[in-house]
């Protein structure tokens, strides 16, 4: 889903180095992982320069392209670039011994969203209603980590970097689009993410005045969801939208479809007055 006014105003720009692109933030330098499997050596780190940056986008067309069927334009083959990347801080767990990305985030600071002239989720969705936030809000996305990796500490290793930095800039929420598959088992086209909002739009909805609209709604033919029995509802969000939730996240509205992506999108805010002690303790004890 891609908006050409943006894409216009950015066209042309070109990938700065991480660092340098937003010289005011404080960042931690690398610091190892305390790994699951004692054999591997992982490190958490920020990239530092283009060839960085293009190791964490060759992990994401990895995963977004060739395992979930992305169709995704791209300036370079085997990666996923767009406009927003230039903007961004990436956020990057490494494997050392084989020398490869396995894990990244990317984060777009409030002063580089203005940059940029928005956030990403501003093309999925009309944000206006979370407006007083974006002078202390940071936007997450891409997030992916290998195949071989997502049952160890991966994850965790980016979050603790992901509240430190946080912390380190005194920001308060994190916001983004938390994607769910339009194809599960069994089920119709669409009818997964339709179930899963019916589910959490009573159990994590954030307070009316947050709530957002998205700019592409699931297909009208999946509105006799919201009329199913709870009990009938019941599908899994996929594990990192849960993760999220557990942390204290709020559902912000109903999702935006990515026809791109071929998924539904919710849009997702987690402040830091919200996140629970144990996570708080959790994060406190990490060093990254």
């Amino acid at each position: 889903m891609r908006h050409p006014e943006i894409l216009d105003a950015l066209n042309g720009q070109s990938i700065a180095t991480t660092q340098s692109s937003a010289p005011s933030l404080s960042h931690r330098p690398a610091s190892p992982v305390h790994a699951a499997a004692p054999a591997l050596r992982l490190q958490v780190r920020w990239a530092r320069h283009l060839d960085e940056v293009r190791q964490a986008q060759r992990l994401r067309y990895q995963i977004f392209a060739e395992e979930m069927g992305a169709v995704l334009q791209t300036p370079v083959a085997g990666h996923d670039i767009d406009i927003f990347d230039d903007f961004c801080e990436h956020l990057m767990v490494c494997d050392e011994e084989q020398n490869k990305v396995i894990g990244t985030y990317r984060l777009l600071t409030p002063a580089q969203a203005q940059r940029a002239g928005g956030l990403y989720s501003d093309q999925e969705f009309d944000l206006s209603p979370i407006n007083a936030w974006r002078a202390q809000m940071v936007e997450l996305g891409r997030s992916c980590v290998h195949a071989e990796h997502r049952q160890g500490g991966v994850i965790l290793a980016l979050w603790g970097a992901l509240a430190e930095f946080m912390q380190r800039n005194q920001l308060e929420a994190m916001v983004g689009c938390a994607s769910i598959p339009m194809q599960y088992p069994g089920l119709a086209h669409g009818e997964g993410p339709a179930r899963i909002w019916q589910q959490l739009r009573q159990s994590h909805l954030a307070e009316p005045e947050l709530q957002v609209r998205p700019r592409v709604a699931l297909p009208e033919e999946l509105a006799h969801i919201s009329n199913v029995s709870a009990d009938a509802l019941k599908v899994e969000p996929p594990a990192l939208i849960q993760g999220y939730l557990r942390a204290g996240a709020k559902v912000l509205g109903a999702p935006a479809w990515d026809s791109d992506f071929n998924t539904a999108d919710l849009p997702i805010m987690m402040r830091m007055q919200d996140l629970p002690s144990r996570y708080r303790r959790l994060f406190g004890r990490m060093k990254v």
